[in-house]
């Protein structure tokens, strides 16, 4: 998409994402913990716009990008993935070992694998 390729993209989603998080905490009663963790996300937008001339950054905030850094993007996502996936498993074993309901783990564990699934298929049929 031609939004997601402007070096404004991700530093306006991280002030957006930052705010909604403000939101959320002050609705929880936390504002102030609301402003560290939208400073947080902010602060990181503001570190993306004014990242200079790395040529990570600019990968990041979508100038810059070419075939290597989507590779470079897919096995990222992948290993962030696994990490999740990992520790949401991990995490629903251990409340089933506490005899506890392993609660939104086990949907999210779900989530995961059904998601995993249907790209391997519409992968295969798509290659």
């Amino acid at each position: 998409m031609r939004i997601t390729r402007t070096k404004w993209f991700l530093p306006l989603f991280a002030v957006a994402l930052g705010f909604v998080v403000f939101i959320a905490q002050w609705i929880g009663g936390d504002p102030r913990g609301g402003l560290v963790s939208f400073a947080i996300v902010a602060g990181f937008g503001l570190l993306v716009l004014l990242g200079g001339r790395s040529e990570t950054i600019r990968g990041l905030r979508g100038d810059g990008r070419d075939e290597r850094f989507r590779t470079i993007d897919i096995h990222a996502t992948a290993i962030a993935g696994l990490a999740v996936i990992g520790a949401i498993i991990i995490a629903s074993l251990v409340e089933l070992a506490r005899g506890h309901d392993p609660g939104p783990y086990g949907w999210l564990a779900a989530v995961g694998g059904i998601a995993y699934l249907a790209a391997v298929i519409v992968f295969r049929i798509r290659g």
